[in-house]
């Protein structure tokens, strides 16, 4: 117990230089001061309490001063508590002092701030990036569809950084030049003559006006022929055309189909007026007979009429030669001349 109590203080002031160097990045002040960039315990103390990470601040710090980047630890902090990458924006920097591309820190700052990644677009502007487009569909005017890929090489517009648009949209303005120049031409065949025709009209539209990249070159990567789209909107149309002719047609034919049924409603209703008006003519005559307007002479003189007109009838419809048989006598008996 005794020794315990002899030892006591010795372990507190043990503690409390360990809690004292964890506190202060002693390490990383003689760090700084070996690499020539003076910075004072204060301020690495001040960091702690604005609750940075002084290596955050410190090595990169470092950095620049040995690529001669002047840069300030207000800034860099600054820089950090606004939500940046300072490592990333100090190797920009770096990168581009290299390169001799003009790019203060304030610009590095914003286009990282921005979202963008300040790194790969120094390094895109030293290095050109291909954007390769997917299939592009369009049809010229003779009808003939031609599947057209493109290899567009860029580079970082480092100025256009912050607020300029990014590849979709060189994308989709690379497609709409290529469906531009095939809808004029009027024969595919000229466009698989000529695929310069497509590059030269799309780099003479500006495609990279408003973003964040300058256009170096565009190149025609592979055309493939497709479909007749003519030929198949020609079927379609003819299609159509002969689906409306039979509407129309089975219109017409229920149109008539119903007019034959409604002359047959009147044919049967004549009938039956017919049978109607022929059944009367007995009683007519049986009162007439009684009220002795006509004799029973008148009667059976009217009966021997109606059956000799009966008769010849008969005999007529006999003696008329059947249509076969009429043909036949036309052309005469075989063998004998007509």
């Amino acid at each position: 117990m005794l020794f315990f109590i002899a030892w006591l203080p010795i372990i507190l002031i043990l503690v409390f230089i360990l809690l004292l160097f964890n506190f202060i990045p002693v390490g990383l002040w003689i760090s700084a001061w070996a690499a020539g960039v003076k910075v004072s315990i204060v301020t690495l103390i001040g960091m702690r309490l604005r609750r940075v990470v002084p290596s955050r601040i410190i090595l990169p710090l470092i950095k620049a001063h040995k690529a001669d980047i002047p840069v300030s630890i207000d800034k860099l902090e600054a820089h950090y508590l606004a939500g940046g990458n300072v490592d990333r924006v100090i190797d920009a920097l770096i990168a581009a002092h290299r390169a001799e591309i003009p790019l203060s820190f304030e610009r590095a700052a914003a286009i990282d701030l921005a979202g963008r990644n300040v790194l790969e677009a120094v390094q895109m502007s030293v290095n050109p990036y291909v954007i390769e487009t997917p299939m592009v569909s369009a049809v010229a005017k003779d009808g003939i569809e031609l599947k057209v890929k493109a290899r567009v090489t860029v580079r970082a517009n480092i100025d256009r950084l912050v607020g300029g648009a990014g590849e979709p949209t060189i994308i989709a303005r690379v497609g709409e030049g290529i469906v531009t120049t095939v809808g004029s031409a009027n024969s595919h065949a000229e466009v698989l003559e000529n695929p310069d025709a497509i590059s030269n009209t799309v780099l003479q539209k500006g495609l990279d006006a408003g973003t964040a990249f300058e256009i170096l070159s565009i190149d025609i990567a592979d055309i493939d022929v497709g479909r007749n789209i003519g030929a198949q909107l020609q079927k379609d149309q003819a299609e159509a055309d002969k689906d409306i002719a039979q509407a129309k047609a089975a219109e017409r034919r229920f149109a008539a189909q119903a007019l034959e049924q409604e002359m047959k409603a009147r044919v049967q209703e004549m009938r039956a007026r017919v049978v109607e008006a022929e059944a009367q003519v007995p009683l007519a005559l049986a009162e007439a007979l009684r009220e002795g307007r006509i004799g029973v002479m008148d009667y059976y003189t009217m009966r021997n009429l109606l059956a000799d007109t009966a008769m010849r009838e008969s005999i007529a419809r006999e003696s008329s030669p059947r249509p076969d048989e009429e043909e036949q006598g036309m052309r005469g008996t075989p063998g004998e001349p007509r």
